[in-house]
This record gives C-alpha cells, sequence and structure tokens, in this order.
C-alpha cells in the first residue's frame, strides 16, 4: 500500500472508532451525536491539513482532502442512517 494511501485509511479507521464511540457511549442521545459528527468530519479535514504542514508536501494535498472527506461523509452517512434505523 503507498504511503498516501495509509494515511488516508488510518484517518478513515480513526473517524470509525470515534464515531462508533460516541453511538456507544451515548445511545440516547441520538440528536447531540449526530452534532457531533460535523465536528468529526471537520477534524478529519483538519488532521490532513496539519500532516502536510508538518510535511512540508504539497504533492496530491487536494486528492488526500477530497478523499479523506468523501470518506469520512460516507463513515458519518452510514452511522446516522444506522442511527435512524435503530429508533
Amino acid at each position: 500500500m503507498n504511503s498516501k494511501w495509509t494515511e488516508i485509511v488510518s484517518i478513515w479507521i480513526l473517524v470509525a472508532i470515534v464515531t462508533v464511540a460516541l453511538i456507544w457511549r451515548f445511545p440516547a442521545e441520538g440528536h447531540l451525536i449526530e452534532v457531533s459528527f460535523g465536528a468529526i468530519l471537520a477534524g478529519s479535514t483538519a488532521l490532513v491539513s496539519v500532516i502536510h504542514l508538518f510535511k512540508a508536501d504539497v504533492e496530491g494535498f487536494v486528492r488526500k482532502l477530497i478523499y479523506v472527506g468523501g470518506g469520512s461523509t460516507l463513515i458519518l452517512a452510514i452511522a446516522t442512517a444506522y442511527i435512524f434505523l435503530s429508533r
């Protein structure tokens, strides 16, 4: 696996872990969990930016932002569907 994909997949895994932890920790407050999904999405995008800031490498930056944002959105959409269907 390319090092670019390792960063992207590791951020996706981190987003999934945080999302599952929120759903498991606060099962009754569904609307509060969905509000925090925006912060998770913003955090994943900010994490890509911080990684590139310290790397000082601009190659593939926009592509990584799109992949991380898209994958994180998909993870959070699946979690939202799970919350909606479990009620």
